[in-house]
């Protein structure tokens, strides 16, 4: 039998990452069964969390979007440490369930425990915030003996400068069409439906150069080549320090041969810095996602978005173009001030920005934001507001909606068909595509460092082509058309424009799933069926508690 000290120095931790919802906007389920991936994105914070744990301990990954979890990889391990977001709450609690029916201690974090700890009470260990300033305390609790208990971060003090590297070796890499590496956490606007500046907050706190460039080292040994997307909430929050770090990745970039490609998220004030946009083409950034949210200056302004009403959408979208970056951007449908033409708005801003892929969504408020604190205290939010329910659609294209809205719930409905209805018809798609592929300009092509990327770009693009033209045959003339206005114009965005095009694959059926969905919602509404939501109750202040809050209102 092995001593206490013996047990502790050899625990046996199996990380388990919960399954998304299988309908989800961001899966490309259909892209990646062509190009040979399981799942877009590989599970940065479990890998984080592994290499926070001592380095006698035996560490395994479990990626349920990728692979079964079996009874015997539970039976396996001493602990099990999962946790993730609000879609894959009804996966993790049933992860939670399961491993401690076979008596294993389950370790449960992320962001959806820290904004909904109470859903999460059955777990044994509670891991709140972020995780590199408790993990020492829950490893020096585990080796005592402590078999539950609970752990938080206080907010927004983390040190990132201590955060290790991610154990990127866990990874099977052919599983995913990318992998992540952070460079900063928090946001520095307010935005009132959004969690980061909740989880995060409002100061950027960035990685030192030599950390980021000992990631990508590190990913660079594993013999990993391809996208590695910056998994950064506003990658631009701190442009200081940003502009200090991109010239030593350009030189990184270089010194390898290019081995990676990136993407990330940022606010599109990104367009206002020509010096910026300069860095990062030449650091070989290809993509970034956008919140646009709305065209309509009054709602932007009510949500908090006040920097998107600064400029003009279109001209900042075309100036990313400009620097050879794809934009692909989100879009909310729900706010309290929107109007009945929100809809021909939305399309025309789509359509005269030339963005093919959007991420249009209702609006969910989320645990844990002002959103939701505003519409508890306006007697406006459903109960349960922050359960996810298994095999409803994920995101909120279609489980958004959580509270009262201020306009008829069917013409918000109606709204959204009519948009989706537009946008991600194949036509409309592929002409904002074509005109994508003639704006892009992009830098000058890199040749790979070995015939294995070229060789496996071919092999995808080949697939690719064949499956949305041989065995898609009403899209066949969209897509030659695409690739030959490209190949004419532009062939140096040749390679945007294809990968663009790949995720049509996914996003072109799931936007058919998602209004059949809308419809028999208005269906419902209109046979009288609407579901009656009940209301969270707004608790009414005692005195003493009013007169608390007066004073610290004065003061």
């Amino acid at each position: 039998m092995l001593s206490k000290d013996q047990a502790s120095s050899q625990c046996r931790v199996l990380l388990v990452y919960p399954r998304f919802a299988a309908a989800s906007f961001w899966n490309f389920k259909k892209t990646c069964e062509v190009v040979g991936a399981k799942y877009p994105s590989a599970p940065l914070g479990l890998i984080t969390v592994a290499a926070l744990l001592p380095k006698t301990w035996s560490t395994r990954l479990i990626d349920c979007n990728t692979a079964q979890l079996t009874d015997d990889d539970i039976d396996n391990s001493d602990m099990v440490m999962t946790g993730g977001m609000l879609p894959q709450q009804p996966d993790a609690l049933a992860i939670v369930k399961r491993c401690q029916a076979r008596g294993k201690p389950v370790v449960i974090g992320g962001p959806d425990a820290t904004s909904s700890p109470q859903q999460y009470s059955a777990a044994d260990f509670l891991v709140l915030g972020e995780a590199e300033p408790v993990m020492a305390d829950f490893v020096a609790a585990w080796n005592s003996g402590a078999r539950s208990g609970r752990f938080e971060a206080e907010k927004f003090t983390t040190d990132v400068t201590t955060s290790p590297v991610p154990r990127f070796d866990l990874l099977n890499f052919r599983d995913y069409l990318y992998v992540g590496v952070q460079f900063s956490r928090g946001c520095p606007f307010n935005c009132e439906f959004c969690d980061i500046i909740e989880l995060f907050g409002r100061v950027p706190r960035a990685k030192t150069t030599p950390q980021i460039l000992a990631e990508l080292d590190r990913l660079y040994a594993l013999g990993y080549r391809g996208q590695v997307d910056f998994v950064d909430d506003n990658m631009i929050g701190n442009k200081k320090a940003l502009k200090l770090f991109l010239p030593h990745l350009i030189a990184w970039q270089k010194i390898h041969g290019t081995p990676f490609e990136f993407s990330t998220e940022a606010s599109v004030n990104l367009a206002d810095d020509d010096t910026l946009l300069g860095m990062l083409r030449d650091a070989n950034f290809f993509c970034v996602f956008v919140g646009i949210e709305s065209p309509d200056t009054e709602t932007l302004i009510a949500a908090q978005k006040k920097q998107n009403t600064r400029r003009s959408l279109t001209a900042s979208i075309d100036k990313i173009y400009g620097a050879g970056i794809f934009v692909t951007a989100g879009f909310i449908l729900g706010f309290d001030n929107e109007r009945n033409r929100v809809a021909q708005g939305m399309i025309e801003c789509i359509e005269d920005a030339a963005i093919p892929v959007c991420m249009v969504g209702l609006l969910y408020a989320l645990p844990n934001t002002q959103l939701t604190r505003r519409l508890e205290r306006e007697g406006r939010l459903h109960a349960g507001n922050d359960v996810a329910v298994e095999d409803e659609y994920g995101d909120q294209c279609t489980s958004g909606l959580n509270f009262e809205t201020t306009r008829p719930r069917r013409e918000i409905y109606v709204d959204y068909l009519a948009v989706l209805d537009n946008i991600y018809a194949p036509r409309a798609y592929f002409r904002r595509l074509r005109e994508v592929g003639r704006r892009l300009k992009c830098k000058g092509g890199v040749l790979p460092t070995s015939l294995a990327p070229a060789l496996r770009d071919a092999w995808r693009a080949t697939r690719l082509i064949w499956s949305m033209t041989v065995m898609r045959p009403t899209w066949a003339l969209h897509v030659w058309w695409t690739l030959a206005d490209c190949a004419l114009r532009n062939p140096g965005a040749l390679k945007s424009v294809v990968s663009v095009m790949a995720l049509y694959l996914h996003l072109g059926p799931f936007s058919r799933e998602v209004r059949d969905s809308i419809r028999s919602q208005i269906a419902r509404i209109d046979r009288g069926e609407e579901e009656v939501f009940a209301l969270v109750p707004v608790p009414v202040p005692k005195p003493a508690q009013v007169g608390a809050q007066a004073i610290l209102k004065r003061a």
